[in-house]
This record gives structure tokens, C-alpha cells and sequence, in this order.
């Protein structure tokens, strides 16, 4: 059993929790995940390793409430344990040898980016970071990304906050001001990494797509991760998550996310009736 040592509503549907796991934090490197399973009796679920301290033994995840599993999950409370935590799996993300990189996380995706960013940080490379949200209400871990970029910018969909557009218009502006990047990793939304390839493209900077909104078991038993890199298939959570963005199959991908959306919005309600009938 591995303990949930502190739980932190980030937004309204994100929450990020710190669990006891000296052996995963010993190994954990950015772009890698985890297997969390909530209960004895719950789904098998993949989440993103968003952080660790190798002389703690901890190992931090942020998740969003969107399933029935992550309901599940966001019902403990510090102090209780998850049944199953496994990991770390997963190839992690190139990070050696850059000078200067940018890197563009959308929604909750920002949470798998900030490690890769704080790493690169670490490591001497000048590190520009863009963010996206729909709004200011659901802006996530500002400061953090703040303490480990030379340049950072907050885009809204709405103009809540920071700057009203999307992730590529900041990209855009930031290479047209002169900034020549080594490459530009991104994460979030399926849509928002594939019109951050095209501009990256445009421009002929090198792509990293992080593939972690398409996988399930994190296996690459289930098949439902499979996607096509130039031609071939590959699985996102044995083969990356990390992909040459110019290579990966986007349309494909999406139209495969698709699939799951009637059985995820069952487990949900069901989860949502197990969980409402416990407190009363």
C-alpha cells in the first residue's frame, strides 16, 4: 500500500497528490508514468509521474476528475493509501544536450510538461514555456513553471487571464521575435498538439508530441494506446509516450479517442452513484 502523504485541489477538476513510493522516486525520470489502482476492486489506471524527490521517497501526480476511477481516487484523503502503485514506466524524455527549448503544455497536460521543463532547467538549457487553458479558473501550476523558465506565457481561451488565444499564436510570436529552438515539446489535447506540429513545421523546428491522452492500461496489452508513427504501428505507453511529432498519425489518433467516450461516461455515473450512496 503506498501512502498518500498530501492531497491539493489545483482547480475545481484537477488534483494533485504526494504519495510515499521510495522505489519509484529512486528511478522516476520526466515523461515517465505510473499504474494507480485507487481500491482492490478498482480499474487499472496510467498517470504521469508530475514530479519526485529521490531523498523523500515521493512521488507527486496530478490527475484530472474526469472517469470513474479518477473519482475514486480523489475520494481518499491524505493519510489513506492507494492499493496499486506501479511504475516507473514508459521511455522518458530526451532531455541532454539542448541549448534552448520550448515547451507548450495544454490543460492538464501542463503537469507532464513541468517536470520535462524543470528538468531542462536543470540542466543549463534556456527554457521557454507556454501554457493553455480555457480559462483563468483553471489555470494550474503558474509558479512552478515560472521558477524554471526564461520565458513564460499564459494563454486563455477566453481572455481571462494572461493573453486571449491559443498555444501556437504564442509559439509563433516567440519564433518570429528571433528565438531559434533546438525543439519544441508539447503536451496536452490531441487538436493542440497537432496545429503546434503544423506551425512548428512551418517554421522547420524539430517536434516532440508526448502521446499520453490515448493510453489505458499502460501496458500495451490492451491495444487501445496503438497509434501510426511513419507508417508503423507503435504503442504509447511500451513504444514512448514521446514521438517525432512530424510522424505521428493525429487524425487517426483522434478518431480512436473517440471510441471509449459511452463506456468512460458509464463508469462514471456508476462510480459517481457508488461514491454518493457511501456518504450517505
Amino acid at each position: 500500500m503506498y501512502k498518500i502523504l498530501e492531497k491539493t485541489a489545483l482547480n475545481p477538476t484537477v488534483t494533485e497528490m504526494l504519495i510515499e513510493a521510495p522505489l519509484i522516486a529512486k528511478k522516476a525520470m520526466p515523461g515517465q508514468f505510473i499504474i494507480v489502482r485507487p481500491l482492490a476492486d478498482s480499474e487499472r489506471i496510467p498517470l504521469t509521474i508530475a514530479g519526485y524527490d529521490r531523498v523523500k521517497g515521493t512521488v507527486k501526480i496530478i490527475f484530472q476528475i474526469v472517469g470513474g476511477t479518477t473519482m475514486e481516487l480523489n475520494a481518499l484523503r491524505a493519510g489513506d493509501s492507494v492499493h496499486d502503485f506501479v511504475g516507473p514506466l514508459g521511455r522518458a524524455t530526451e532531455v541532454e544536450g539542448f541549448k534552448k527549448v520550448c515547451v507548450i503544455g495544454g490543460g492538464v497536460g501542463c503537469a507532464i510538461a513541468l517536470p520535462i521543463a524543470e528538468e531542462l532547467h536543470a540542466r543549463g538549457c534556456i527554457v521557454h514555456s507556454v501554457v493553455g487553458f480555457r480559462n483563468h479558473d483553471l489555470l494550474i501550476l503558474e509558479k512552478e513553471f515560472q521558477a524554471c523558465s526564461e520565458e513564460f506565457r499564459v494563454m486563455t481561451d477566453d481572455g481571462s487571464y494572461g493573453t486571449k488565444g491559443v498555444v501556437t499564436a504564442a509559439l509563433e510570436e516567440l519564433v518570429n521575435a528571433g528565438n531559434q529552438y533546438d525543439e519544441v515539446i508539447t503536451i496536452g489535447p490531441l487538436i493542440m498538439m497537432k496545429f503546434a506540429v503544423k506551425t512548428c513545421q512551418k517554421f522547420g523546428i524539430k517536434s516532440v508530441v508526448s502521446m499520453n491522452p490515448i493510453m489505458i492500461d499502460g501496458t500495451g496489452m490492451c491495444g487501445g494506446c496503438r497509434l501510426t508513427v511513419g507508417g508503423e504501428t507503435k504503442f504509447a505507453c511500451v513504444d514512448g509516450p514521446d514521438f517525432d511529432g512530424d510522424l505521428v498519425d493525429f487524425d487517426e489518433a483522434m478518431k480512436r479517442g473517440t471510441m471509449y467516450r459511452d463506456f468512460e461516461a458509464h463508469a462514471r455515473e456508476a462510480a459517481c452513484n457508488l461514491l454518493n450512496k457511501e456518504v450517505q
